[in-house]
């Protein structure tokens, strides 16, 4: 499934246009940002790729990477103690912003991880664990390769296959209450939500930056977009 045609005309317009950008990784010290910082700078190489937990600079990029991993209690405590909530959450509904893994997940208002957690509740909806089923055979964490689907038209997807592969780790996952939000599913065990479009904000549970070709589009369309 391709982008529309309307779609394809208005991304290259983009593209022509392209102008420089100061992209913004936010570092709140609960990520490992080396394969992420690698791969902005590969697809962005003359753009200006910082990595910050200052706020003017956030405030001043043209546009923000949240990556993240560890566990949900432990980032939000990083986020807070860094003071760093309301300059995500002001970012977030200003500019292109992109959410990875846990840096998806923490968007939503609430995670079951690590008895219940507060998020920072820029999306609607929760964040729940996968759960081993009888007669089948589910790894906890999810930690391999697996299919996106999908699910609507949208800029990111651009010159990505539908069913492309990208690599994943994760023991949770997401459930926006708004399903239109969904812009790609995957399967394990369950169907769940595996990257999410609204306004401005892109995320993805998987890790782009770890996903060969395909995660290295998704970056160069999300930059590009």
């Amino acid at each position: 499934m391709g982008v529309s045609h309307l779609l394809q005309k208005v991304f290259s317009k983009f593209i022509g246009e392209k102008k420089l950008n100061t992209i913004a990784i936010i570092d709140y010290g609960m990520s490992n940002l080396s394969s992420v910082i690698r791969a902005t700078r590969y697809v962005a190489p003359n753009d200006s790729v910082i990595v910050t937990s200052k706020p003017e600079e956030i405030n001043n990029a043209d546009k923000i990477i949240f990556p993240g991993q560890g566990a949900a209690k432990k980032c939000m405590e990083s986020i807070d103690k860094q003071n760093l909530s309301k300059i995500i959450k002001r970012n977030s509904q200003e500019k292109p912003f992109l959410g990875i893994c846990m840096g998806m997940q923490v968007l939503m208002d609430f995670s079951e991880e690590n008895n219940g957690t507060n998020c920072l509740g820029i999306i609607e909806g929760k964040v729940k664990k996968f759960k081993r089923k009888e007669n089948i055979k589910l790894k906890i964490p999810h930690m391999g390769w697996n299919k996106v689907t999908q699910k609507n038209d949208h800029p990111i997807w651009y010159n990505i296959k539908n069913e492309s592969y990208f690599y994943f780790v994760h023991s949770y996952f997401i459930e926006p209450i708004d399903k239109s939000y969904i812009i790609g599913e995957t399967v394990y065990g369950n169907t769940f939500s595996s990257t999410i479009a609204k306004d401005n904000i892109v995320a993805i549970q998987g890790h782009p930056e770890k996903s060969s070709s395909n995660g290295l589009q998704f970056l160069k369309n999300f930059i590009e977009i």
